[in-house]
């Protein structure tokens, strides 16, 4: 029992510095950066930031994974139920489907972002090529993690529902 609960405790806290992140860097640092005094500074620093969170991110939501299969298996759900369709039957199995498809829709964002979108809207910012293209790629990107913390707290609620139910 107390394996599960450093798990459940691990898991927790790996979605706290996710999502944290996140609004951190929404809520706080991108605001901040785009103030005219900061205009010279942002597109490095908001790369800067970018490539230390990717390891950040990228650490924690392979600890949820890791942690979120854990989980599963000291709630009797392993790879035999999940093979025989016994874990995506009833209530809680629904929810838990819905939930690991939205996983791997952060998961396939997050790498489109990460390896995808934001080095090319550094590259282009630090070229200047088009700055109509650099707007949209850069919004592209902002929209993308918009969706991403959307996603999350979706995963988030769901999980919610899972271990305690819906009144």
């Amino acid at each position: 029992m107390a394996w599960y609960v450093c798990s459940v405790a691990l898991h927790i806290l790996a979605a706290c510095v996710w999502i944290g992140g996140m609004v951190f860097l929404a809520l706080a640092v991108l605001p901040v950066l785009r103030r005219p005094a900061y205009q010279a500074v942002a597109v490095p620093l908001i790369h800067a930031l970018g490539l230390r969170f990717r390891w950040i991110g990228w650490a924690a939501l392979a600890t949820l994974v890791a942690t979120g299969v854990v989980n599963l298996s000291y709630r009797g759900i392993g790879w035999a139920q999940v093979r025989t369709g016994a874990a995506w039957q009833g209530w809680f199995g629904h929810v838990l489907a819905l939930k690991l498809v939205l996983v791997a829709l952060i998961l396939v964002a997050a790498g489109a972002h990460d390896l995808l979108l934001g080095p090319l809207a550094t590259r282009l910012a630090n070229e200047h090529p088009d700055p109509a293209r650099v707007r949209r790629i850069r919004r592209g990107a902002a929209w993308a993690g918009r969706g991403l913390l959307l996603l999350s707290v979706a995963v988030l609620v769901l999980g919610v529902m899972l271990v305690r139910g819906v009144p």
